[in-house]
C-alpha cells in the first residue's frame, strides 16, 4: 500500500536543487523538453488551466498569496502554488486556505510515479512538484490557479503554461550562478515567462530590469503596466497589526485598503496584485471591488516579517537575499527604533552573504550565527568569517536552530528583539518550534544563555 510517507520517500529521491549541496549548474539540466513530456504522460493537465504566473527575485510568493486571497474573496476556487514550504510540503500547493489532503498528494503522486517508472523520463523533485500542482488543480476543477515561478523564468518548470496575466515582482541579486551576474541577464531570465500578446504587470523595477522588460514586451506585444507608472500607490499609516494605503489602477481607486502584512515592499506587492486581478477583465472575470478590499485584509503568509511573540519580541522572516535583508532592515527601523536587536542567522550556501549582512548587522546588539536543516546551509563558522567585519556587537555561535533559539530567549528582556532571519529553511523551523511551545520563555535555568558559545 503507497502510504504518504512512501509519496515522500518518492518526491524527496528525486534531484532537488533546493537543497541539494554544492552542485554545478548546467544549462543542460535545465529546459523544458522533460517537464512537456512528464505532462504529456500525465495528459497535459496544465492545458485547461487559467492562469496567473508571476516571477521576480523578491516578492513574488507574497505577490501570488495576496492575488489568490482576492480571487478567493470573489467566491472563485482559486489554486495557489508556491514554494519552498516552511513546516509541511503540502503547503507548496493548496486551493484558497486549503492544502491539499494528505490522501490526494499520495494519490496523485502515486500516479505519477508510475507513468515515470514506465518511462525513460527522470524528473526533478520541483518537476514532479509542479506536474502535482496541475493534476491536483485539473481535477478539482479550479476556476484560477495562480503559480509562483520556482526559479528564474524562461527555463522554469511551471513556464510551460499560456497564462491570462503574467507578474514580474521586483528583480535584484539572486542566484547570480544560474541566472547571470548583472541585472540584466537575470530580468532577461525573468521575463522569459511573458507570452505572445498576453498582459504583463511590473513591479517597480531597477532601470536597466526596466528596460528589459519593456523590450521583451515589445517583441512579444504584450502590454506592460508598471506600478509606480500606470498603477500607483500611497501608504496611509502602519502600525505592527498592519498598514493601510491607497491603490490606483488603470480603472479603479481604491482609497483606503488594510494589509496585514508589515513593510512597505508588501505594500507594493499588493498593488503589483490588485494591477493584475483588474486586468483579468480583458479575459471577461471581473472581480468585484469588495473582493480586492477584502482579499487583501484577510491575506496571510507567514514568515515575512512575522511577530510570533510579543513576550519575548520575537519575529521571523524568510529574507535570504540583499534586497529582501534591506527590505527587513527598513521595516525594523521604522517598527522598533528603541529595541535592542538581537539577530539570529542562518543562510544557505551561494548566497549573498556579504550584502545580507551590509543590510542588517548595523541593527544589531548581537549576533546568533546558527545552522538550518539543509544539507546546503553554510557552516556558522563561515559565516562569521565573511560577516564579522560588518558587526561591531557580541557575535555568538550556535550549532542548530533549537541551540540559536535557548541563546536568544536566554538573552531576551522587555528592552529587546529577536529576529530568526537568512532562509526558509530557519524560518520553517522557528515557526515549528514556537506552534509547539504554549509560551517563549526560558526556564529559570536557561537564563544566561549558557549554551551560547562567544567568539
Amino acid at each position: 500500500m503507497f502510504s504518504y510517507a512512501d509519496a515522500l520517500r518518492y518526491v524527496n529521491s528525486l534531484i532537488n536543487y533546493e537543497r541539494k549541496k554544492d552542485y554545478r549548474y548546467d544549462r543542460r539540466s535545465f529546459n523544458l523538453e522533460r517537464m512537456n513530456n512528464l505532462l504529456t504522460l500525465l495528459g497535459r493537465p496544465h492545458q485547461g488551466l487559467k492562469v496567473i504566473h508571476i516571477a521576480g527575485t523578491k516578492g513574488k510568493g507574497s505577490t501570488a498569496a495576496i492575488t489568490s486571497s482576492i480571487l478567493t474573496a470573489a467566491n472563485l476556487k482559486v489554486g495557489l502554488y508556491t514554494s519552498p514550504h516552511l513546516l509541511s510540503p503540502r503547503e507548496r500547493i493548496r486551493i484558497g486556505s486549503s492544502l491539499i489532503k494528505a490522501q490526494e498528494f499520495v494519490y496523485f503522486i502515486s500516479k505519477i510515479k508510475s507513468k515515470v517508472e514506465a518511462s525513460y523520463l527522470e524528473p526533478t523533485f520541483f518537476e514532479v512538484y509542479t506536474a502535482l500542482a496541475f493534476l491536483y488543480f485539473s481535477h478539482q476543477k479550479v476556476d484560477l490557479a495562480v503559480l509562483e515561478v520556482g526559479l528564474g523564468g524562461r527555463l522554469d518548470a511551471t513556464n510551460v503554461v499560456h497564462p491570462l496575466v503574467g507578474i514580474i515582482t521586483q528583480i535584484s541579486f539572486d542566484h547570480m550562478d544560474k541566472l547571470g551576474y548583472n541585472l540584466a541577464s537575470i530580468a532577461r531570465e525573468k521575463a522569459g515567462i511573458i507570452k505572445e500578446g498576453v498582459d504583463v504587470v511590473s513591479s517597480p523595477q531597477e532601470d536597466i530590469a526596466s528596460s528589459v522588460i519593456e523590450k521583451v514586451c515589445r517583441e512579444r506585444k504584450a502590454c506592460l503596466y508598471q506600478v509606480g507608472k500606470e498603477i500607483n500607490f500611497k501608504l496611509l499609516d502602519a502600525d505592527l497589526d498592519g498598514q493601510r494605503f491607497q491603490v490606483q489602477t488603470t480603472t479603479r481607486d481604491y482609497s483606503c485598503l488594510f494589509l496585514p502584512l508589515l513593510g512597505q515592499h508588501q505594500i507594493i506587492n499588493a498593488a503589483t496584485a490588485i494591477g493584475a486581478v483588474d486586468l483579468l477583465r480583458s479575459s471577461r472575470i471581473f472581480i468585484p471591488r469588495k473582493a480586492v478590499i477584502e482579499g487583501v485584509r484577510k491575506v496571510q503568509w507567514r514568515a515575512r516579517i512575522q511577530v510570533v511573540s510579543k513576550d519575548p519580541l520575537l519575529i521571523v522572516d524568510c529574507a535570504h537575499n540583499g534586497a529582501s535583508a534591506l527590505a527587513l532592515s527598513k521595516c525594523l527601523q521604522e517598527f522598533f527604533p528603541e529595541k535592542r536587536i538581537i539577530l539570529v542567522l542562518a543562510i544557505l550556501q551561494n548566497k549573498d552573504v556579504r550584502e545580507i549582512g551590509r543590510a542588517l548587522f548595523p541593527l544589531a546588539e548581537r549576533v546568533i550565527f546558527t545552522k538550518a536543516d539543509s544539507p546546503r546551509s553554510m557552516e556558522p563558522e563561515e559565516i562569521k568569517k565573511v560577516l564579522s567585519e560588518f558587526s561591531s556587537g557580541t557575535i555568538i555561535i550556535t550549532g542548530n536552530t533549537r541551540e540559536a533559539m535557548r541563546c536568544s530567549l536566554g538573552l531576551a528582556n522587555r528592552e529587546t528583539l529577536i529576529c530568526f532571519t537568512g532562509s526558509s529553511y530557519l524560518a520553517g523551523e522557528v515557526l515549528a518550534m514556537v506552534n509547539k511551545s504554549t509560551k517563549l520563555v526560558p526556564k529559570k535555568e536557561e537564563r544566561g544563555a549558557k549554551s551560547c558559545l562567544r567568539v
